[in-house]
């Protein structure tokens, strides 16, 4: 079995992480770090130390009504991607142990495309 990193836990929720396949499991937050473990594999777990989190993005969507997921950047080891059914929850948990100005929103679709025409002129 894992042993995990928090000594206090704020928020357990169920979750998905696209780790290349999708796997569910439940989310927990607390003290010491951001955790992952799958329902079905118990080797298969996500461990992040608050220390090691850089950023955290949220998809947002219809002026934040929807959130469809979130990503936790790390300093070292890249990002993980997440969904649960209670986001907000979750990124408010999250905000209990992450300055706020890391946490932000992720680019829209027309704001990648923007970024790609305006890199295609101004190569010319």
């Amino acid at each position: 079995m894992v042993q995990s990193l928090n000594t206090k836990v704020d928020l357990v929720i169920p979750a998905t992480a696209f780790t290349g396949l999708t796997d569910y499991g439940k989310i927990m937050i607390g003290d010491k770090g951001f955790e992952f473990y799958n329902d079905r594999d118990a080797r298969k777990f996500i461990q992040i130390p608050w220390e090691e989190v850089d950023y955290v993005v949220a998809s947002v969507l219809f002026k934040g009504k929807w959130i469809p997921r979130y990503a936790v950047q790390t300093k070292r080891n890249g990002t993980y991607t997440f969904a649960s059914k209670q986001p907000k929850v979750v990124l408010r948990a999250i905000r209990e142990y992450v300055d706020p100005s890391r946490m932000v929103h992720s680019l829209s679709f027309f704001d990648v495309v923007k970024r790609g025409v305006l890199s295609i002129v101004k190569k010319k």
